[in-house]
């Protein structure tokens, strides 16, 4: 490779652990490393295993396989222009070369979750976090191979000095290694670095000043100190091969032998689980989009993962810092399962973030064993309704509607009484509303210096939306109940005549957004009843749910002012261009970014609520979006195989932000029908 490629890959484990970095081997970001182990999973995620830096030896010549980024911005060794090739499938591969030999490395992470047919027996589940490394040499002499682990001990978001009285402990025994890093009285996670040959030479030394580019970038930290406890020498004729694990945890009983055939069946395994994936699908694919598809069912499962705090499964909301959120998951949920066939996943997921509904709210967050839920959103349990509806509808699962109506009777109690955050029932119009300053509680979160950058307290208008729906939802649900009751026929047969009269005022006053003006829906009533007329894409959000509250003409008038506003090729802006509050790049520091973030930056994960509603109001006419710019950053750009959280709102659309983004690949697969190449 002439130049250094900074695009990114991604492992994971279906517990939150993963692996990352760029295909030039550099790591370029404070989150990049092999085995970035999620302790308590999918918490307390902890860089363990760095990299391997490594250089080959042959007929008395040497050549340094590593690529560095140090302070200062020296790369050294420069070991991405010996790269030949870069593969992301089946697994990371990467091969170095020179005309006389070649030497290839490839990593896999086994699936953490152990002794777990599926997600219904998740009280009894096991796991393991760990990756297996295989180097495998070709040429035309004997070769020696040098590894020296570069580890750490430290939390995934911050960088580790070696200045803060960090030592780290190590028992050498044949074949492998025991690591642990001890600051003072605390000692940090027990692992394991194991290999099949080799010779192994304790020496332990510290690398001061890597550098991270991308943290620069961002404005954060951006240096790091790794340790070394040694090194291993292996002795590799043509055709041999050297496998490495690291492993959470000191085993108590012998483990498997490493060898070739071991990381062939680690491969094998996953890949047979993949496959488990595409079968459970209703739909297949033909030719290109075949193998499209496979790749964002693929990409899709690196999300659902293990939170041991709950015992059930949960979503990572985005690779590689974001933890899950409610949100999020809710909104994700009918690409990641429903799309997908992984049904008893979906009935989880609703279960699992039901169970901890307080007040009438859905958490947004869940912490780890022993702290509180997050309660800090006003319309995760709205989507836990609407996302409850397509379960249904998708299944016809009416035993769990006749297990949680009595939830959804408790989050419409606790919206029509009042509830946290001053949220209610507007008596006059009906309309949800709240009323608590300096705190966000819609999907456009962000708050600095304790001022939320886009205040939206009052009736946004998705929310009211989504409690449209919600009641045409409850509805149908007690209906329902009516067919199939003996005893409380005439209980819920009033309760579905209450609904629905509460439903047509909502439907009514859902009027009261509409800006005649401008042809688009007023983004939020104020509480002294002042309408924000910003061109947002929450109308579009609306518009797309599964029970619409405006009409026809409406629909399609504000999708074209979207069309010509909003629309990129990677997704709605989060602000109409030209308003003066709008930001066209996501850059700078964390103050810059934040700014910029709900101010029109392109979420890519709105295309999905786009395609909804132009559907819903232009059923005969094309979608007037391309899908292949999207699909070309999904295999070629940012994070190979995944979609990016956000773009710049100018031109090129630059992919920024997290570089996997649950809700962001959940949409391309809920809609891959729909895309006509």
């Amino acid at each position: 490779m002439k130049d250094l490629d900074t695009r990114e890959w991604l492992l994971t484990n279906g517990l939150g652990s993963f692996a990352s970095g760029t295909v030039g081997d550099a790591r370029t970001r404070t989150y990049h490393a092999w085995l970035m182990a999620a302790l308590e999973p999918p918490g307390r995620r902890t860089l363990l295993l760095s990299h391997l830096d490594a250089s080959l030896e042959v007929a008395g010549e040497s050549w340094a396989l590593s690529t560095n980024f140090w302070s200062g911005g020296k790369i050294e060794p420069l070991g991405y222009q010996l790269l030949q090739s870069f593969e992301i499938d089946p697994v990371p591969s990467w091969i170095w070369g020179q005309e006389h030999w070649r030497l290839t490395r490839q990593l896999v992470m086994p699936y953490g979750l152990v002794a777990t047919k599926n997600w219904e027996s998740l009280s009894n589940a096991e796991f393991c976090n760990r990756i297996l490394i295989q180097y495998r040499y070709e040429g035309t002499k004997i070769a020696t191979l040098r590894l020296r682990p570069l580890i750490g001990d430290r939390d995934f978001h911050h960088q580790q000095s070696a200045t803060e009285g960090l030592q780290f402990s190590q028992l050498v025994k044949p074949q492998q290694i025991y690591l642990q890093g001890i600051r003072g009285n605390q000692v940090g996670s027990p692992w394991l670095l194991r290999w099949s040959v080799g010779e192994y030479q304790p020496e332990g030394v510290w690398y001061w000043n890597y550098y991270y580019p991308e943290e620069n970038r961002r404005g954060l930290g951006d240096k790091e100190d790794l340790y070394s406890p040694g090194y291993l020498s292996v002795l590799l004729h043509p055709g041999e091969a050297v496998i490495l694990e690291a492993r959470v945890g000191w085993p108590e009983v012998a483990l498997p032998e490493l060898n070739p055939n071991a990381f062939e069946q680690a491969v094998q395994a996953e890949q047979e689980r993949q496959s488990q994936l595409y079968a459970q699908a209703p739909v297949t694919m033909k030719g290109e989009r075949d193998i499209i598809w496979h790749q964002l069912l693929r990409s899709g499962d690196q999300f659902i993962a293990y939170r041991a705090s709950i015992s059930g499964p949960s979503v990572i909301a985005g690779y590689p810092w974001f933890n899950d959120w409610g949100r999020d998951t809710l909104i994700a949920l009918p690409g990641l399962t429903l799309a997908t066939g992984r049904f008893a996943l979906a009935r989880g997921l609703l279960e699992t973030f039901g169970a901890y509904c307080r007040g009438g709210l859905i958490p947004n967050a869940f912490p780890d064993a022993g702290a509180e839920p997050i309660y800090n959103s006003i319309d995760a349990s709205l989507w836990w309704i609407e996302i409850l509806g397509i379960y249904l509808e998708t299944t016809q699962d009416w035993d769990f509607l006749a297990e949680q109506y009595p939830l959804v009777r408790k989050i419409y109690k606790a919206f029509t009484a009042g509830t946290f955050y001053h949220i209610r029932v507007d008596a006059a119009d009906g309309l949800l509303t709240w009323d608590v300053p300096n705190v966000a509680l819609t999907w456009m979160d962000v708050v600095i210096d304790g001022r939320p950058v886009t205040p939206r307290r009052g009736k946004p208008i998705e929310i009211n939306a989504l409690w449209y729906s919600a009641l045409c939802w409850m509805t149908r649900w007690t209906e329902k109940l009516v067919e199939d009751s003996t005893s409380n026929r005439r209980r819920l047969s009033d309760q579905a005549q209450h609904y629905a009269q509460q439903a047509q005022k909502v439907k009514s006053s859902l009027q009261k957004f509409w800006n005649s003006e401008r042809n688009y829906l007023y983004d939020t009533i104020e509480p002294d009843d002042r309408r924000n007329a910003r061109i947002r894409p929450n109308a579009v959000l609306a518009l797309s749910l599964e029970h619409c509250g405006f009409a026809k003409a409406q629909g399609r008038r504000v999708l074209r002012v979207a069309c010509d506003r909003l629309l990129t090729p990677y997704g709605l802006r989060s602000l109409d261009p030209s308003d003066p509050a709008y930001v066209g790049y996501y850059n700078g520091d964390r103050w810059h970014r934040d700014r910029a973030y709900h101010q029109g930056t392109v979420w890519s994960w709105l295309i999905g609520p786009f395609i909804r509603a132009w559907k819903r109001f232009y059923e005969t006419e094309p979608l007037p979006w391309n899908p292949l710019p999207l699909l070309e950053h999904f295999q070629e750009q940012a994070c190979l195989g995944s979609i990016s959280e956000i773009f710049d709102g100018d031109p090129p659309h630059s992919p920024q932000g997290a570089i996997a983004q649950a809700w962001s690949v959940a949409e391309l697969i809920r809609h891959f029908e729909d895309f006509g190449f």
